[in-house]
């Protein structure tokens, strides 16, 4: 009989802060020593921060699973976000069993998922929220719309120990909210608001200036980035968290000086390995 259960390691004797999470499965076995035991331990996946990475995160926008193959082992991201939109697109249910699917599939290649609540009352969002989250309460976060329901939501989802970011922001002025309120992310869409006659990047600087102002830790989380060149643009401006479509992803893979010269490497390296073996011994041997 296999049994599983999840454990964070962080190793104590090393200077860099990272985290990694195992999802182990044991077998019953006879005690018959420790190896035998270790042996018996098989590592089914694992999700890993990079030490060097800082304070940035990047996140994969979409429910598309097939996406999630290419893209996730890529190393670059932190989570993968979600929400009804991205399920109906991806043909996904949007119910709790399958965002339970979901998070296991994702948490396997990162750190974070999130996904939205829904419901026509708080009661409602509530309920979906801790439903949502007890999949697993440190790496699941859950969205809520930053409306005046869905902050009551948040505040009460909070209490719980559940992990927040208000979305659907438009308006910088809502970054005051995030800060008061105390959650964890804030998501302006930035390409949302340029097309709505807004100065979508002004709005996202000015939002990262509030919570810098207030001392608050809400992480501004720019969404629909329409191209690699806006996340650059961001980072400049200290702005360190982002979610951004596949189609964004590939953009930053996109530069076909780097592949020919990638190219080049690997017919000098065929060259030099088809060469005949010299004797490099130095001449005092």
């Amino acid at each position: 009989d296999a049994t599983t259960d999840t454990a964070t390691i962080s190793p104590p004797t090393h200077t860099h802060n990272y985290t990694m999470h195992l999802s182990i499965s044991t077998f019953t076995c006879r005690p018959i020593g420790a190896v035998a035991l270790l042996l018996c331990i098989v590592y089914q996946s694992a999700a890993f921060t990079p030490p060097h990475r800082g304070e940035s995160r990047f996140f994969l926008d979409t429910a598309d699973t097939n996406e999630w193959d290419e893209l996730l082992p890529r190393g670059l991201f932190h989570g993968v976000t979600t929400n009804p939109t991205l399920l109906e697109r991806a043909k996904e249910p949007c119910t709790i069993d399958n965002l339970h699917l979901l998070a296991s599939k994702a948490l396997s290649y990162t750190e974070e998922f999130m996904c939205q609540t829904w419901g026509g009352t708080v009661e409602e969002m509530y309920e979906n929220g801790m439903r949502i989250s007890d999949y697993d309460r440190d790496r699941v976060v859950v969205k809520v719309p930053v409306t005046v329901d869905g902050v009551v939501a948040a505040a009460m989802l909070a209490k719980s120990g559940v992990r927040i970011c208000l979305t659907a922001c438009y308006n910088s002025k809502q970054a005051l909210i995030a800060a008061s309120a105390g959650v964890e992310y804030i998501a302006p869409y930035l390409g949302r608001m340029t097309d709505n006659g807004k100065d979508g990047f002004g709005e996202c600087q000015r939002m990262q200036n509030i919570v810098d102002g207030l001392g608050s830790d809400t992480r501004i989380l720019v969404a629909s980035i329409r191209d690699a060149d806006t996340i650059a643009r961001l980072g400049i401006e200290g702005l360190d968290t982002y979610t951004f479509s596949p189609a964004v992803a590939r953009e930053l893979f996109d530069e076909p000086l780097t592949d020919e010269a990638a190219a080049e490497f690997e017919k000098a390296a065929a060259r030099g390995s088809d060469s005949e073996t010299l004797d490099r011994q130095p001449p005092f041997l």
